[in-house]
């Protein structure tokens, strides 16, 4: 082996997946399953039943501190005070420009307690930025706590039902974006009523030691009702059907978060954080560019990379793009100027060497039933 070379990291659940015909794939530094069955009949299994995920290789950081609320809202866009204990938000960690460090979950473990959950490729970063970022601010400490966790992610309709089999907590108690600690099949975890795929669904941190024993578990329970192992693939698509960014496609240190589409997770009234100047003077001044979704009129699937045009003038890249199972569409997003960003706007996407025409549509692409 190169010396030179960082072996690919393992989830707690890796071996399990190599049983289990899991196609093994490098992906940020991390040896994850892309798919099992296919991408197509685990994306539609999501959709109509259930598709359990192991996102293990996402990283956990942790802030304490009787600063920890103060140092969370410096570094963080949306209004971290607003969140009582048991609740989470999505946010991003900001740089001075406004634009994307990360984009995070932000957990409320106690009052002055709070957890991050962040993207696997950025974990080593984010750690050592939020380092920096909250050494000045007072009585706050920062940890990395990534190992001390195994996440795995029950997405889908039937997700409910088969985890409250395994479970004494109160699922339906559990509201959209909040969270509760107890047991699943006997392993002390926390459940989190959150997700990455646009479905009903829990996200479920567990000791790396129970893993596979809630995994198999949750699969068990979930056999009758179709419930199947999910990979990478699936994910993507599924994220992408519900238009949720991705960081290093849709969203980086060259996007604000209202060139995103972000707003709503920018905290306005609570005062000063890392970019909120540059975020208001954008604002004043009005957008250049805007992200936004499309749909394929010509027959072409549109990948990220691909050049758009707009009257025959390069104006953009393809952020994400694919045709998905469940739509059954080529769907895809880009930001483009914003002259071009109403739905209806026609564009033109170079697709190995042919333009596609392609129009601009509503986001988000699918919007899960209510009820």
């Amino acid at each position: 082996m190169d010396p030179s070379v960082t072996p690919l990291r393992r989830t707690p659940l890796a071996g399990w997946h190599r049983a289990h015909g899991g196609r093994m794939v490098p992906f940020a530094g991390w040896e994850m399953p892309v798919e099992y069955s296919g991408l197509s009949a685990e994306h539609l299994a999501v959709r109509k039943r259930a598709g359990l995920f192991d996102v293990s290789h996402m990283g956990q950081l942790e802030l304490a501190g009787r600063d920890a609320l103060a140092a969370v809202q410096r570094i963080t866009s949306n209004d971290a005070s607003k969140l009582q204990v048991g609740q989470a938000q999505y946010s991003a960690l900001t740089t001075p420009a406004g634009t994307f460090v990360d984009d995070v979950l932000v957990y409320r473990f106690g009052r002055d307690h709070f957890l991050f959950v962040v993207n696997a490729s950025n974990a080593a970063k984010d750690f050592e930025w939020i380092g920096a970022q909250v050494k000045p601010l007072g009585d706050v400490a920062a940890v990395n706590t990534s190992s001390r966790y195994a996440l795995l992610a029950l997405q889908g309709p039937a997700s409910t039902d088969v985890l409250q089999a395994l479970t004494d907590v109160d699922l339906d108690g559990i509201r959209y974006y909040w969270f509760a600690h107890g047991e699943v099949a006997g392993v002390r975890v926390t459940v989190s009523r959150t997700g990455y795929t646009g479905e009903t669904g829990f996200e479920i941190f567990a000791p790396p030691q129970s893993a596979a024993k809630v995994w198999e578990a949750i699969l068990a329970a979930g056999r009758s009702a179709g419930v199947v192992p999910a990979g990478l693939g699936a994910r993507d698509t599924l994220r992408l059907e519900a238009a949720m960014r991705l960081y290093g496609n849709d969203i980086d240190e060259t996007t604000t978060l209202l060139e995103a589409g972000l707003e709503w997770i920018v905290g306005w009234e609570k005062g000063e954080f890392n970019g909120r100047g540059a975020l208001a003077d954008q604002k004043a001044r009005g957008l250049a560019r805007r992200l936004v979704g499309f749909e394929m009129v010509d027959r072409a699937i549109a990948r990220h990379g691909c050049e758009v045009l707009l009257e025959g003038r390069a104006v953009g890249t393809v952020t994400s793009g694919t045709r998905t199972p469940f739509l059954e569409k080529a769907i895809g997003m880009a930001y483009v100027p914003i002259q071009a960003a109403e739905p209806g706007t026609e564009l033109e996407i170079d697709v190995r060497g042919r333009r596609a025409r392609a129009r601009v549509v509503p986001l988000p692409f699918y919007k899960r039933p209510k009820g």
